[in-house]
């Protein structure tokens, strides 16, 4: 296959001989190469396992930020690639599928979120981190699900502020705070689809079961949630709390993580409201295969790279996120 048939599909999908161990293999070529494999919480079970870390977006940005590695490979999608390349730029940074994008990055372009600040210029930009490098450079500072609120408060309370681009987490922050934050229209497919009504007839056949959801999900789920929090929190939670049973409404990757920490429990996918379906995935996490690591780290492509223009204004406010975060102990 040529590059640009390779460009054309985002990734490299070279067959794979019968005989290679793929998993020794990825793990031979991360030492030879001095490479760190990064996943998100949402990427298939056997993504994860290979990881060298595993976390949210605040943990794996604090992990790239202090990483020696010469090679990131960002096993999540397009926007954490992002994100690993601004805060390492000397790098080389590395997402297996290009085509792993973002509902809710996409639902805020960079143009018309630069006129809707624009018009507002006296408010203070606070934007979810799940965003792209061009609209991050229009922003003060990031947050992440783990540390919005923190972060948020971080500011007097007669700050006006922006906050984009998920209308259901800055809602919640909202309500949490007691602030009144513009909001921008936005939001996750993932999230946007969980249903009370089925939830609540998964906790009527499981009486005891405790409800976990994240703070993008949509109001009224967050409302009849025992725990809502970020997918770390929600993680701890599970471990920690005595519950035997939880309904967990955030994408259904975290369950991988949750029952190999707590494999006495179990753990139930909320269902989207809009399908049969029993769990709700994110189809972009799940393009992230060992098959496309395996070519990712043997040809050392497909890398990510960002303006340095944009670059130079992104990093700024993912470094205040991370400062205050440390200041916050978070």
């Amino acid at each position: 296959m040529t590059k640009k048939e390779w460009l054309d599909k985002g990734y490299i999908d070279e067959p794979i001989p019968d005989n290679v161990d793929i998993k020794a293999e990825i793990r031979r070529m991360c030492k030879e190469k001095n490479a760190v494999i990064m996943a998100h919480y949402y990427t298939e079970g056997e993504v994860q396992d290979l990881a060298d870390f595993v976390g949210d977006s605040l943990a794996l940005a604090q992990k790239a930020a202090a990483t020696d590695a010469d090679i990131i490979v960002m096993c999540g999608v397009h926007f954490m690639g992002e994100t690993n390349k601004i805060l390492c730029p000397d790098k080389t940074v590395l997402v297996p599928d290009l085509n792993a994008s973002c509902s809710l990055a996409e639902s805020c372009p960079t143009d018309e979120f630069e006129k809707f600040v624009k018009s507002h210029p006296d408010h203070t930009v606070i934007s979810y981190v799940n965003t792209t490098a061009a609209t991050k450079s229009l922003t003060d500072v990031v947050v992440t699900s783990s540390n919005a609120c923190q972060i948020v408060e971080s500011f007097p309370k007669d700050t006006p502020i922006i906050f984009g681009p998920d209308q259901n987490l800055g809602g919640y922050i909202n309500s949490i705070t007691g602030r009144n934050m513009l909001l921008w229209n936005g939001a996750c497919h993932v999230h946007e689809k969980f249903s009370v009504e089925k939830i609540a007839r998964l906790k009527r056949e499981h009486p005891g079961a405790k409800v976990l959801a994240h703070p993008e999900c949509k109001g009224p789920v967050a409302k009849i949630a025992d725990k809502v929090g970020s997918t770390a929190a929600l993680l701890k939670f599970s471990i920690s709390d005595p519950a035997k049973e939880f309904i967990v409404a955030t994408e259904s990757g975290i369950l991988h993580e949750m029952q190999k920490s707590a494999p006495h429990k179990t753990f139930i996918p909320a269902p989207p409201d809009d399908s049969t379906c029993a769990c709700n995935e994110c189809n972009f996490m799940k393009l992230i295969t060992l098959h496309k690591l395996y070519n990712c780290l043997k040809y050392e492509w497909p890398t990510i790279e960002v303006d340095p223009e944009i670059a130079e204004k992104a990093v700024r406010p993912i470094n205040k996120m991370l400062e205050i975060s440390k200041k916050l102990g978070l």
